[in-house]
This record gives C-alpha cells, sequence and structure tokens, in this order.
C-alpha cells in the first residue's frame, strides 16, 4: 500500500503542477473569451482544481509515509487514502472538466439539481476525518 500511495501521490502532485502550468500558458488565451461572459472565469475554476489535487497529493503522501511507519496499516488509514484519490479525480476532474466544457452539472451549482463537485468534495472531508481517526489510534 505504501508504494501504490506515494506513487500515486507524485503523480497526482505532478500532474497538479502540469495543470496549473497549463492554465497559466495555453488556456489562458482559449477560455478568456469565455471567462467573459460568466460570473466565475473559468481559468480560476481550473486553477482551484489544480489547488486541491495538489493539497491532497501532498496529503496522500503523508498518508503513504504513516503506512510505511507501522506494522500493519489500520484500515481507516488506508481508506483515507483512497478517499483522497477518489476526492481528487471527482473533485478536480470535474472542475478540469467544467473549466474546459462550461457544463455546468460537473461543477458544484447544476441546473439539473445533480453535480460531481461536491461529491468529491464530501470524499475529502471523509478522507480527512478517517486520517485524523486514523492518527489518533496510530502507534508508531
Amino acid at each position: 500500500m505504501t508504494q501504490i500511495f506515494l506513487s500515486v501521490a507524485a503523480i497526482l502532485g505532478g500532474l497538479s503542477v502540469a495543470a496549473g502550468a497549463f492554465a497559466s500558458h495555453a488556456l489562458r488565451e482559449k477560455i478568456s473569451e469565455r471567462c467573459l461572459r460568466r460570473a466565475t472565469p473559468t481559468l480560476e475554476i481550473f486553477e482551484t482544481g489544480a489547488r486541491y489535487q495538489m493539497y491532497h497529493a501532498l496529503a496522500l503522501f503523508l498518508v503513504a509515509i504513516l503506512i510505511s511507519r507501522t506494522e500493519s496499516p489500520q484500515p481507516t488509514l488506508v481508506a483515507s487514502g483512497w478517499l483522497f484519490i477518489i476526492g481528487i479525480a471527482i473533485f478536480s476532474g470535474s472542475l478540469y472538466a467544467l473549466s474546459l466544457t462550461g457544463i455546468k452539472s460537473l461543477g458544484a451549482m447544476s441546473t439539473t439539481g445533480y453535480a460531481y463537485a461536491p461529491l468529491g468534495g464530501t470524499a475529502f472531508l471523509a478522507g480527512w476525518g478517517a486520517l485524523a481517526f486514523a492518527a489518533w489510534n496510530l502507534k508508531l
């Protein structure tokens, strides 16, 4: 589990940097006109996805380090790692897709009553809760 989480954390952290650079350089020109017609600029939405991806890639890295320091990892610690991965995929992924496509059901405010970003945010919150529970019971 340690190697999986360390590898995924490193990949997601690197992709977060790449996404931020992509937003700053390649997207700025392409979506600037769309930004003028929207209440929340699409570049800002994309950068929010990249920022949360980096935060949670670092959290996943911490989970991997904690797992490596225990003889048998707690299920809640492993669950927190998976919840961070799921949260990144759903939250950041939906914000990237929203900013690139303009499909509103991908964000927090949906006219259909269903949105993906809040599901990813819920996974993040559950991941932090599982990490807190695991940390309370951790024996290093």
